[in-house]
């Protein structure tokens, strides 16, 4: 297998954009990505969607996409795992391109949620769940969450209110992200008289649904342009891993047991630890998300990740930096494309280009996201090229 970089990225800031189109959000994204890869021309494009077909009423979005942005006659099709849509179509850029079948590979995460309003749209959101004994029963994504959350509450005895710490610690960092959708530091007291969503979560424990679009080109270390690019990142783990769709069908709906096999498997291809990263980019589409994964990942033990966080562990200024620029609930989340976010992000601050939010040394990042509460966990290592 050959070595693969992350020559180039683009992306586009997370909002609610309602007039531009969805092929012409991903052009947002491509065109920046292709010229800061030094005009490397990609042979094959990916593109990780989750709700084109039915909140956009498009498929086929490879060709179209392709086309729009003048790159005719390449390879393209479209990657669907509900959230880690955009993770999985860069896991199958990184294959084409470590395979040697492809030279340069341009993925590109899109979603227009924009595209429909009304409650048929959120509908379409829970199609990534099980539909014959979860949707029709009436559960949302939300509830779900809502749900693990409580039995969380009761299994370890934690304090509602300690939650907080994982959308407050978003919003911090998001504040300083110029793409994120929310760029304002929350306090405790916010947080606090927030009105209830979906119990036990409140407003600020969910991450909002947005439109978006990040573009990243990958190609070998040997395929490099001389000049005109920056600093190269290379993918040293990669792993996919899937569970039981709906968490009721597990022996343990709070172990994220998929999550755990994926961080382990990326880390055992790159030769290291979960704990010898600098940063963790992982899935806090709900705070309860953020706190399995990282018990899954074996960055806390089981039932304390919320201590660790109102410790500072996960701060910029921590040990262990999360959600750097915001992540999903200060970002947005703009679910198919939600992965190649997380991966451009992680490039920012492998190039030392995350501004106000920048970690000092990193040289390595985890990154993971998944597809509905781990039924999907995409992870991977990233590294600064020496």
């Amino acid at each position: 297998m050959s070595e693969v970089v992350i020559a180039g990225i683009g992306q586009f800031p997370v909002g609610e954009h309602w007039k531009i189109s969805l092929r012409s959000l991903a052009a947002r994204a491509i065109l920046p990505a292709i010229r800061d890869a030094g005009s490397l021309k990609p042979q094959a494009l990916y593109v990780g969607n989750f709700l084109g077909p039915m909140a956009s009423h498009q498929s086929n979005l490879g060709t179209l996409l392709a086309q729009n942005a003048g790159l005719d006659g390449i390879e393209s099709f479209t990657v669907e795992a509900a959230g880690a849509s955009g993770a999985g179509a860069f896991r199958m850029g990184y294959l084409a391109v470590a395979s040697g079948y492809v030279d340069v590979v341009l993925v590109v995460g899109v979603e227009k949620y924009t595209d429909m309003v009304g409650p048929q749209l959120e509908a379409y959101t829970t199609t990534a769940m099980d539909y014959d004994y979860e949707v029709m029963a009436g559960l949302t994504p939300a509830a779900q969450a809502g749900l693990l959350m409580q039995r969380y509450l009761h299994e370890y005895d934690a304090p509602r209110a300690a939650f907080g710490a994982f959308p407050l610690l978003a919003h911090a960092n998001g504040a300083h992200n110029p793409n994120a959708m929310f760029r304002k530091a929350i306090t405790p007291e916010t947080y606090a008289k927030a009105g209830m969503a979906t119990p036990p979560l409140n407003q600020f424990d969910i991450s909002p649904h947005a439109d978006g679009a990040a573009a990243v080109i990958l190609t070998r270390s040997s395929l490099l342009p001389r000049a005109g690019i920056e600093q190269a990142v290379r993918i040293t783990g990669s792993s996919v891993v899937i569970d039981r769709l709906a968490p009721h069908d597990r022996p343990a709906p709070l172990a994220f047991e998929a999550a755990a096999l994926s961080v382990e498997g990326a880390c055992r291809q790159a030769g290291i630890l979960p704990a010898d990263v600098d940063f963790f980019e992982l899935s806090d589409v709900y705070s309860i998300y953020a706190a399995l994964s990282l018990e899954a990942a074996g960055c806390a033990p089981r039932g304390e990740a919320w201590k660790m966080a109102q410790e500072g562990v996960f701060g910029l200024k921590g040990t262990l930096p999360i959600s750097t620029m915001g992540g999903f609930k200060a970002r947005g989340n703009p679910l198919g494309a939600a992965g190649v976010y997380q991966i451009v992000e992680a490039v920012q601050q492998l190039r030392g280009q995350a501004g106000e939010n920048q970690i000092s040394g990193a040289r390595r990042a985890l990154v993971q996201s998944l597809g509905g509460p781990a039924s999907t966990a995409v992870t991977h290592v990233l590294e600064r090229c020496p």
